[in-house]
């Protein structure tokens, strides 16, 4: 089953300026696929094609079942509420601390708040929060916060997670730490999909990776091939 699919997809921007040409590109569900590219490359448009926060131009884009060319108003929150979206900048509120950064996300789609005192902590705890349940973004490191970020987004335990340059603002020892939570959710079958410019990043997982370029997919390789290392040789992340 496919929960992200592109078919023959152009985006074209007011002023004639052509973000994604053509593009093809299927995720089956439990992938976990990295996505490529430079700046300028369409990663972006590619994004919110998928969060709907735009609308292709031509083409077709398929997300967790909900036809985006015909969805509904009505439609769209719910199409939101089963995708976990981890942002490079955080995104978190400074005056709240991290649990009520994660209830906030349950409270906006209106969850019990029976609910979310049970579900917030747990998902604190996968993380490994759980003693800065009461902290504040700045009393955070920058792994702290990402890690914050990934709760929010585990939250509603959505189908499918996709993280926007998750290293992008922390250092590279902690990259491979949230690369590895990454993994390990992944493994009790979410799907996730890596958007990033790290190409060395990619490197070290041995995941499928489709590289785009000038708004098309230009490569498209899976697991140990993307990276030339036979699979009796690919590294378990703990």
């Amino acid at each position: 089953m496919a929960m992200i699919e592109f078919k023959n997809v152009k985006k074209v921007y007011p002023g004639g300026i052509t973000a994604l040409h053509d593009m093809n590109l299927q995720v089956e569900k439990g992938e976990f696929v990295f996505v490529l590219g430079h700046s300028g490359a369409g990663k972006s448009t590619f994004l919110k094609l998928i969060l709907h926060e735009e609308a292709a131009t031509e083409g077709q884009v398929i997300v967790n079942g909900y036809d985006l060319t015909k969805i509904k108003n009505r439609q769209i929150p719910y199409l939101r509420r089963s995708l976990g979206v981890v942002f490079q900048d955080f995104r978190l509120i400074p005056t709240m601390t991290a649990y009520e950064n994660v209830a906030f996300a349950m409270r906006v789609t209106n969850i019990p708040e029976r609910q979310i005192r049970s579900r917030v902590p747990y998902v604190l705890n996968l993380v490994g929060l759980k003693e800065k349940a009461r902290s504040f973004p700045p009393e955070l490191s920058g792994g702290e916060q990402q890690r914050v970020a990934l709760a929010r987004a585990l939250v509603h335990s959505p189908p499918i997670i996709i993280a926007d340059e998750p290293t992008g603002n922390i250092d590279p020892e902690l990259s491979v730490e949230i690369m590895g939570l990454l993994t390990a959710i992944n493994k009790v079958g979410t799907t996730v999909v890596v958007v990033t410019h790290e190409q060395e990043l990619a490197a070290q997982f041995h995941k499928r990776t489709v590289t785009i370029d000038h708004g098309s997919v230009i490569s498209d390789v899976s697991g140990w091939q993307a990276n030339m290392v036979p699979p009796s040789e690919v590294e378990v992340i703990r």
